[in-house]
């Protein structure tokens, strides 16, 4: 497994899909562990009063709970790894490990390729047109269910 330390086998740039992206600088195999997901540790209640969501504003924030206890704000502190796209067909995977959330490939990249995890955000409520289009999917990729948010099951 690689070192996630920098330099990282990946560079930040203009993305399709949204805002900046990270793409792969050199081919990179499964199983590789690229970068923690790191930034300021909050409480979920922290998280919520810091960006709540209001409705009918599209939802955009550097979130990622760890458990029901531990969410973190890679806006505050974060690393590249926050610049790491949302796709419906993603290339990489989120792993949570003892207490971090880590970011691995899930298959082989080929340079210049887009890194890309699914966010599968979860939302309670009913998943409306309207709570959809607070939550987009730009991923373009074939299999693209429009949004964000983790499929109800």
């Amino acid at each position: 497994m690689r070192d996630a330390g920098p330099p990282y086998p990946f560079e930040i740039r203009p993305s399709g899909i949204e805002g900046l992206g990270a793409f792969a600088t050199e081919r990179i195999a499964p199983g590789v562990r690229l970068i923690e997901y790191a930034g300021e540790r909050l409480t979920p209640a922290a998280a919520e009063a810091r960006y709540p969501d209001a409705e009918g504003e599209r939802h955009h924030t550097c979130l990622f709970a760890i458990d029901d206890e531990v969410v973190i704000d890679a806006a505050v502190n974060g690393n590249e790894a926050r610049f790491i796209n949302h796709s419906c067909a993603p290339n990489c995977d989120a792993v949570i490990d003892a207490g971090r959330i880590w970011i691995e490939t899930i298959h082989d990249i080929e340079p210049g390729e887009e890194l890309a995890y699914d966010y599968a955000y979860v939302l309670t409520e009913r998943h409306t047109p309207a709570a959809k289009r607070r939550y987009p999917c730009h991923c373009g990729a074939a299999t693209c269910r429009g949004t964000i948010l983790a499929r109800k099951r």
